[in-house]
């Protein structure tokens, strides 16, 4: 297994009305979050756009755990604070840090039961932590949160661009590069992993089931890339050298089993296979659209 620290920002709910109150503005039901339990989820603007995407964890009956993007946290916590009028849950932005264990082995080692209880306060010295699955695709392990948190014994250390290497393959959206507060969530394939459609209402809901009743037809998709080289984030992606603009690349990193992979956004119709250029005349770069995670058959 494999660890490293990467850049999270934690929040903590608390109080008796805690569970209701986020039940009403995340996209996951929590009713059927038991402790110590995790899932994906959406906070929305009440327009339906992305303010982020979260990990929510259970920490005990009136206590709940969001972790995100680091960057994210601040207006997290603005949007969360916003709807909460006369509502007994108190929201508190975390100065913890994240380490994440990665690889088949590390799902063997997660710990049984919580090295921190995540409603003490740390005394002096004292070490702790929560840890809190992780799986997305391929990319699986768990991530333990905490002030001061350490690697686990065993542990092989890696690089962040090895890292990112890996998340790219598995397809994992991350703030400030493939998420930002534009984002449509149907477009990022959030929906399937972060929503429920059984729930009562949340804020933003209107616009994730509208999409979903049409069928998801949004009007770009993330999709994977293979390239030939190097390039840089933010770079247009054409439909040919010179030709029509149909995407942006997002992520991109050298993979030591695929060669340079890309993430980005491509226009509705550009069908995975299917070439794309980066740049124009003979200094433009192909590459070849894939179905997220790599390796996925194209339909």
């Amino acid at each position: 297994m494999a660890a490293l620290e990467v850049p999270r920002d934690v929040l903590r709910v608390t109080g008796p009305d805690a569970e209701r109150y986020l039940q009403g503005q995340l996209s996951q039901d929590l009713n059927r979050l038991g402790e110590r339990s995790w899932a994906w989820s959406l906070v929305l603007q009440p327009q339906g756009r992305l303010v982020a995407f979260v990990r929510v964890y259970r920490a005990g009956a009136t206590e709940f755990l969001l972790d995100t993007d680091a960057g994210t946290g601040p207006a997290l916590t603005e949007r969360l604070l916003r709807f909460k009028l006369r509502t007994k849950a108190d929201v508190e932005q975390l100065a913890w840090r994240a380490v994440a264990v990665r690889g088949p082995g590390a799902v063997n080692a997660l710990p049984g039961e919580s090295a921190h209880s995540p409603g003490r306060r740390q005394g002096a010295g004292e070490q702790v932590a929560v840890a809190v699955p992780f799986a997305w695709h391929s990319l699986i392990g768990y991530d333990l949160l905490g002030p001061a948190p350490a690697a686990p014994n065993g542990a092989v250390a890696v690089s962040p661009e090895a890292y990112e290497a890996a998340r790219i393959e598995a397809g994992f959206p991350r703030h400030g590069a493939e998420l930002d507060e534009r984002t449509i969530p149907a477009e990022a394939g959030l929906v399937e992993v972060a929503v429920s459609f059984t729930k009562g209402c949340y804020t933003g809901q209107e616009l994730v089931a509208r999409i979903d009743a049409r069928g998801s037809h949004v009007p770009r998709h993330l999709r994977g890339l293979m390239l030939e080289g190097p390039a840089e984030p933010g770079a247009r992606l054409y439909e040919a050298p010179g030709g029509k603009e149909v995407g942006t690349l997002t992520s991109v990193a050298p993979s030591p089993r695929l060669g340079w992979v890309g993430l980005g956004y491509v226009r509705r119709g550009t069908e995975p296979g299917q070439a794309v250029y980066l740049g124009a005349g003979s200094r433009s770069q192909r590459g070849l659209v894939q179905l997220l995670p790599f390796g996925t058959p194209a339909p």
